[in-house]
């Protein structure tokens, strides 16, 4: 596809207080209630006390006093609540806040776009092995391979026209921009290649230029997470629900599940949005999976029983962050954006799309890849890049 860039109180009732007995006399008249030596309990029922009054209808009534005091511990322990929990949040937000792995700079690009209406996420599944040990790794069927290389790029759009969470197959056949190899400092001209060389070849950085030069969608905030971190977070929820219309099974992925609604760990998930092999249409089968998952993972995210719980949101928190990458400018509050927009668009308030392609077999010098309908997916770019509906 050819590149190209777009257009920019009340008092308390009374009561009569109880009369002092008499002086007591030498001989004490007789008593059916004995006192309670040391250490014993006394006889007298569990949790009642004798106020010294009865009401009118012949029930122990309870003394306003005692009644004031106990508002007042009630109100004193709420306060103390409501200090623990937002002392609780504000901790867990300034911990959040220092584990932010900000190492991408987008300010430093070159060859940008203009900014459109409303703001764009670019979402990345790496496949980077980070935080998994050998036993992991082979577990995981994840090989050994290292670097990076995306196993997912999703394109995501936030505005006054709802949300949209369009998938870029990793294999579509693009054009790179000019780039420098961080590792060597040889220069290279554009060229076609598939997206995910973009990535291999120059990080984050290139991959946001290609996909600005091949859509004309300017990015605003940049998102990565690793194998570690999504396995991390689906364990971390209790797993997610799935229904399968038929058996999945891929030996390179792992995937082995039977056909049927079932929950998935981390490592089924994982295994599960890798797989294409058996997908007819191959990468495109595989960019559906992930979205439907994805939208899965964010309604039991989402749900309150998940959100309540301690248990479940802290070490989900933690596992997220964990590999987590994102941009400079990218701060707590738009990752809570970010999360949002994506529940939105899982739950139906958003529209989940695949690039329009015109042929998901094109043969290249770099083997298969996907050639996008360069005709319909210029007037999508166009409709987000202006806020508008796809349509």
């Amino acid at each position: 596809m050819s590149d190209w860039t777009g257009r920019p109180g009340e008092s308390p009732p009374e009561w009569t207080p109880r009369r002092e007995p008499p002086a007591p006399s030498l001989a004490p008249p007789p008593s059916t209630r004995t006192a309670p030596l040391p250490g014993m309990p006394s006889p007298a029922a569990p949790g009642r006390y004798d106020s010294g009054l009865r009401a009118r209808d012949g029930r122990g009534s309870r003394n306003p006093r005692r009644r004031a005091g106990r508002g007042r511990r009630f109100l004193r322990t709420a306060a103390v609540l409501s200090s623990v929990l937002l002392l609780a949040g504000a901790g867990t937000y300034v911990w959040a806040d220092s584990r932010l792995n900000q190492q991408v700079d987008l300010g430093t690009l070159s060859g940008r776009v203009p900014r459109g209406e409303g703001t764009n996420y670019l979402v990345v599944g790496s496949d980077s092995r980070e935080g998994l040990s050998q036993q992991d790794r082979k577990e995981l069927n994840t090989g050994s391979a290292e670097g990076r290389r995306t196993d997912s790029v999703i394109l995501l759009h936030t505005g006054a026209n709802g949300t949209t969470m369009l998938s870029l197959p990793r294999d579509s056949w693009v054009t790179l921009p000019p780039y420098v190899d961080p590792d060597t400092g040889r220069s290279y001209r554009a060229a076609p290649n598939k997206l995910n060389a973009a990535f291999s070849l120059g990080g984050p950085g290139l991959l946001v230029r290609t996909v600005e030069r091949n859509t004309g969608v300017h990015i605003d905030h940049y998102a990565e997470i690793g194998f570690a971190g999504f396995v991390g977070v689906v364990d971390a929820v209790g797993g997610v629900g799935l229904c399968l219309d038929k058996p999945v099974r891929d030996e390179d992925s792992g995937a082995d599940l039977p056909a049927g609604c079932q929950t998935l760990d981390g490592a089924e998930a994982l295994a599960f949005v890798r797989q294409r092999k058996q997908e007819a249409q191959g990468d495109l089968g595989r960019t559906r999976n992930q979205q439907e998952f994805l939208a899965a993972l964010a309604r039991k995210a989402a749900t309150p029983s998940t959100l309540a719980d301690p248990s479940k949101t802290f070490p989900s928190l933690r596992a997220g962050l964990d590999t987590l990458i994102v941009d400079e400018s990218t701060e707590l509050p738009d990752l809570m954006s970010l999360f949002e927009a994506m529940r939105k668009a899982a739950s139906g308030g958003g529209r989940q799309l695949n690039v329009p392609v015109a042929d998901p077999d094109l043969r290249t010098p770099q083997g298969s890849a996907v050639r996008w309908d360069d005709r319909r997916a210029r007037a999508l770019f166009t409709a987000l890049r202006e806020d508008r509906p796809p349509g």
